[in-house]
């Protein structure tokens, strides 16, 4: 599952970047409404966790903007501004959900997950690629009709991957999608990560291919062909 994380305090992005992306989530980050105003007009995501007190636009107007646009993207409020008349303001204005600081991350990913599967309408919650299969509302893979297991880490780079298969992936961005701030992945810590999947796709029909210069891409395997 895609989301778009709109939160200008830089603490709180950090951990959710960190602890959404290692249960499966991919995030893309906006730190104010011009950055997700971009965001949202060249990407598409299944969900928006939006922050209200953004620093140069209240998060309503934003909001109110995106559905004047046509885009009927999910959106969950999260900010710590709980009062009634703030919920159905939000709410009225095209907000799918509403969830106030201080929260459990167990709660938002539920209520994420459940938002994902109500919007799904133009395309199916479940990608299938060769002999890999992937549910964006579990988060889980399936080959050959087995569940594979993976890490945290090695299950939110394929999720990256399959998201944008067939396309290339930079590197840098890759490794972000894994590890965000963690302090203690190296520059090359995302190598070990694709090495490992790359074992465990074996027969998957699929295979993660390094583009030089571009990073790494999801393809269908090729036999012969080097990845």
């Amino acid at each position: 599952m895609r989301l778009l994380l709109v939160e200008d305090e830089t603490d709180l992005a950090d951990w959710l970047k960190r602890a959404l992306s290692q249960s499966g989530f991919v995030l893309d980050h906006a730190a104010d409404a011009r950055a997700a105003r971009v965001l949202t007009s060249t990407s598409s995501y299944d969900a928006v966790v939006l922050d209200l007190g953004l620093p140069d636009t209240h998060g309503l107007i934003w909001l109110r903007d995106l559905r004047a646009e046509g885009n009927s993207t999910p959106v969950l409020i999260l900010t710590a501004q709980g009062a009634l008349e703030d919920r159905v303001r939000g709410l009225s204005i095209g907000a799918d959900d509403y969830l106030t600081k201080p929260f459990a991350l167990a709660e938002l990913e539920a209520r994420l997950t459940a938002l994902g599967r109500r919007a799904r309408t133009t395309r199916d919650a479940v990608i299938e690629f060769g002999a890999l299969t992937f549910d964006s509302d579990t988060r889980t893979f399936m080959l050959g009709g087995s569940m594979l297991n993976l890490t945290p880490r090695e299950r939110a780079a394929l999720s990256a991957l399959i998201l944008r298969r067939g396309q290339p992936l930079l590197k840098s961005a890759l490794a972000q999608k894994v590890f965000n701030l963690e302090s203690d992945a190296g520059p090359d810590a995302i190598e070990v990560v694709v090495h490992r999947l790359r074992k465990k796709l074996v027969g998957a029909g699929v295979r993660i291919s390094t583009v030089r210069g571009l990073g790494y891409m999801l393809e269908r395997d090729v036999p012969g062909r080097k990845a």
